[in-house]
Parts: C-alpha cells; structure tokens; sequence
C-alpha cells in the first residue's frame, strides 16, 4: 500500500492492525499481507494476500475483518478479498533452489510403519486443496509407496532425454523410483547409489509449469536415519520438516532420533504429527488409545515444537490410500479430511514465518580483469 490513506481508512488500518491471523499470531497490516484499502461512501474493500494457503478459512477470516471495521464511523459495509501470496523462504545450509520449486518441505518419522506416507499424501493433497500449487517426491528409493497411493503408473516422459517430467494426478506433481523400475523390481544399492538416484529425481525432474513454480514440494523420506537420510538432509534445500510417529515410546524413540537429525543440519522443524491417536469402535462407539496417548503432545513439548495434529486409527485411511484414492480425494469434506487440512494449514503457516530468500534479489556479480 503506497497510496496516501484518508482519514476514515487510516481509522480502518489503524483497527485492522489489532486482528491477528488465527495461525501466525501476526496482524496483517505489519506483516504487509494487506494490499489495499480502500472506503468510499461507507462501504470498505480490503485486499488481504495471505502467506499459506487457508481457502477454506475466507469466511471466517471474514468476519474478523468485519467485525474489526465495524468499530470504526461511517463504515457500513465490508467487502473482503483473499488471495494466495506464498514466498520463496531461505534453504538450509545455503543450498542452491530448486528451479520451479518454493519451497521443500521433508516429512520424516526416524520409523517405518507409522503410516508416514499417507501423511505426506494426505498432507500435500491438503496443501493443494487450500490453495496451493504443490508437488510430491517420493525419496524412498527402497520402498517406494507414493504411485499406489497417487493411483499413478507408467514410465514419465523425457521430453530431452535428459530431464523427467512428472506425471500428474489429482492435480499434483509426483515423481518416484517406482516409475522407473520395472515391475516394483527390488532397488539393490548401495548407500551412495541411492543417494545419487534420489538427487537425479530431485534435480532432473520439471517441477511445475512455465511461471507457475510449485509453492511447496513434499518429499517423503524413507524411514531411518543413516546415510542416505543424512545425504538427503545435506544436499537438498530443504526449506523445513515435519515429524510423524505414533504415541508408542518405541516409535517415538525413533522419531527424537529423526528431529535431532534435522536440527544438526539446521532445518527447522514444523511441528509433529501424531498417528494412531485414538481407536473409535464403529460398532459401540468406545475409544481406546492401543498404541498409548499424548505421547506426541509430550514430545513436542520436549522439543518446543508445536504438534499439528493427532490423527485417529481408522481403518477408511488405510483402504483408500491403497486404493489410489487418498483420504483427501475419496471423502474431501470427511472429518479426516478436516483433520488433514487443519494441520496442512499450520504447517504452512508456520513455513511463512521462517526467514525469506533473497537471492533472487541479488544483483548479478561479474569479474573485471583490470586494463594492463
């Protein structure tokens, strides 16, 4: 906002510096997420651009703004418009961007079978539903999971013979090593092969469309914390992560394991998300915590990181991501689904707080040999 402001705009500024956003805690006059305001004849129009994709908050996010206008004289009517305005944020250890990618968010868990990538999916599938243009990695060179559950299959093509372009469904980029192997073939490698095969389908895959960058590129890391995990953490510009486990102490011993990894690399944690949480019996009702409780909320109070979301134990999670159709595609108004994009929303938000990168800003830098 550059224009000069009137009296009854700057009264209406002045309010809407009091609002703040729900998730960052922020208001959004300072944050410079208000793009315009403009009153005329008692009526008040605001331009709000949002650092993470909330779509399905508008309404509510609404009525904040309404009821703060309200305060101010000679406003009678509030007119508000939302858009997405989602930057490219610092990668860890100052590695280089991805081209067509904003930002690259790792979910991990330190443990396998703790339903970590139908996180990922449901997440990202989340991600996109709010708003966002988003892309899946499947880093789990071993064990690929990501085309059954994205009901994807078939060799990508190479428009070059030299870069990949990754197939699309449900509106959303995925590439994985189970594309490439024929017949889901078992991947035996060595460590420093599967590293290097991770970072070709990093580096040589077409993320997004021309000017249209994916806002965010999921990767589902493959469980452990060994070498190929300690590769990936080093030599990808990881902009943040995201920790899943169970509330079981064996599962969480692992996935301390994972966050302190993340912190020696210096990505910053997101938050935890807590699988498994509760069991509802669908016959009577009961609920039973099998797999114990808070053992995520404990954790993430350890580590003062914020614990997204519990998730429940629900037999329909588990059909459908076998089936193709993730929980956010086969019942997208489902209890779950809500679950799903609530913590897509915080982790999102979170992201939108960490330091921006500016190197693109940066003007270029050429060496002058000096006149002999």
């Amino acid at each position: 906002m550059t224009a000069a402001l009137s009296p009854i705009e700057s009264a209406a500024q002045t309010v809407l510096a009091t609002v703040a956003d729900p998730l960052t805690g922020q208001d959004w006059v300072s944050t410079r997420h208000l793009k315009a305001l403009q009153v005329q004849d008692g009526r008040a129009v605001v331009d709000i651009a949002l650092g993470y994709p909330a779509a399905s908050q508008w309404p509510a996010y609404t009525e904040l703004v309404k009821a703060a206008l309200s305060q101010v004289d000679g406003i009678r009517e509030v007119q508000v418009n939302w858009s997405t305005q989602i930057q490219t944020h610092a990668a860890s250890r100052g590695q280089a961007l991805l081209p067509g990618v904003k930002n690259v968010v790792a979910v991990a868990s330190g443990k396998g079978g703790v339903g970590k990538s139908t996180t990922a999916v449901n997440l990202a599938l989340a991600l996109a539903a709010e708003g966002a243009r988003v892309g899946m990695l499947d880093a789990d060179i071993y064990g690929p999971s990501q085309p059954l559950m994205m009901g994807i299959s078939g060799k990508p093509p190479s428009p070059d013979g030299k870069t990949i372009t990754p197939p699309v469904n449900f509106g959303m980029q995925m590439m994985s090593m189970g594309l490439l192997v024929e017949n889901q073939a078992a991947t035996i490698w060595r460590g420093p092969m599967a590293s290097q095969a991770f970072d070709q389908l990093l580096r040589l895959s077409n993320w997004g469309e021309p000017g249209q960058p994916l806002d965010y590129l999921i990767v589902d890391m493959p469980p452990g914390t060994g070498d190929i995990h300690l590769s990936i953490s080093q030599r990808s510009p990881l902009t943040a992560a995201v920790i899943v486990t169970t509330p079981q102490d064996i599962a969480l011993l692992d996935a301390r394991k994972g966050l302190q990894m993340f912190e020696k690399v210096s990505v910053p944690v997101l938050g935890i998300v807590e699988n498994m949480a509760v069991f509802c019996c669908p016959n009577c009702g009961h609920e039973e915590h099998i797999f114990g409780q808070d053992g995520g909320k404990r954790m993430a109070a350890d580590f003062n990181v914020p614990l997204l979301g519990s998730m429940p134990l629900d037999l329909k999670i588990r059909l459908q991501a076998d089936s193709g159709q993730p929980t956010l595609v086969a019942e997208p108004d489902s209890k779950v689904a809500g679950l799903y994009k609530e913590m897509a929303r915080k982790l999102a938000a979170g992201l939108s707080k960490l330091p921006k990168d500016y190197s693109a800003k940066m003007p270029g830098v050429s060496v002058v040999q000096p006149k002999a």
